[in-house]
């Protein structure tokens, strides 16, 4: 793909993205429809995945995939059914979740949310720039920090993010090492 066709469709779904999240939080329907498929648990194993591609993208300097990555990672939450049945700890865990987004938005609480584009950024950059170190940096303290904010803002409900996060780590970390692996051989 050239690169004008890249950026063109780059910013396709950066707006995209935008316009769903815009959606997401204004739209109650939009909203509760998602939410009921976000207690899919596989949601929160693919979601993680997802920062692969966008680090592969980076690499690649792509801005479509890049965007398109990220685009998938948001929508992704309702990609599944809603479930018949949640655990109890999934249930709390979201309910917290619902609250704290449709909830009144204070100064810290703008603070602490600016902290997923600022990650997304970061992540971009140091994948662009191949800082493997920064990198792993990134995704190591992008996981951590879920885990920690799930735990403190909703208890013991926030356990439930632990297994889906680790595992996503896992995965991201494999996929880093991967890919710096071969493409180490290739030089």
């Amino acid at each position: 793909m050239n690169k004008k066709m890249d950026y063109i469709l780059g910013i396709f779904f950066a707006v995209a993205t935008v316009v769903f999240i815009i959606l997401f939080l204004t739209n109650d329907i939009i909203f509760n429809w998602a939410f009921a498929r976000h207690h899919n648990i596989w949601s929160w194993y693919i979601r993680p995945l997802f920062i692969i591609p966008i680090i592969f993208f980076a690499f690649k300097k792509s801005l479509t995939g890049i965007f398109a990555s990220i685009f998938a990672l948001f929508t992704s939450m309702f990609w599944f059914p809603a479930p018949e049945t949640s655990s109890p700890q999934v249930m709390t865990f979201l309910a917290y979740e619902m609250e704290y987004l449709k909830g009144v938005w204070t100064a810290p609480k703008i603070i602490m949310s600016l902290s997923v584009p600022i990650f997304f950024i970061v992540l971009i950059i140091a994948a662009w720039k191949k800082n493997w170190r920064l990198l792993l940096g990134v995704v190591i303290a992008a996981a951590l920090l879920k885990i920690i904010w799930s735990v403190v803002f909703s208890g013991e409900a926030g356990m439930s993010v632990l297994k889906p996060a680790i595992t996503g780590l896992i995965i991201c970390i494999g996929g880093v090492y991967y890919y710096k692996k071969n493409l180490s051989k290739k030089k």
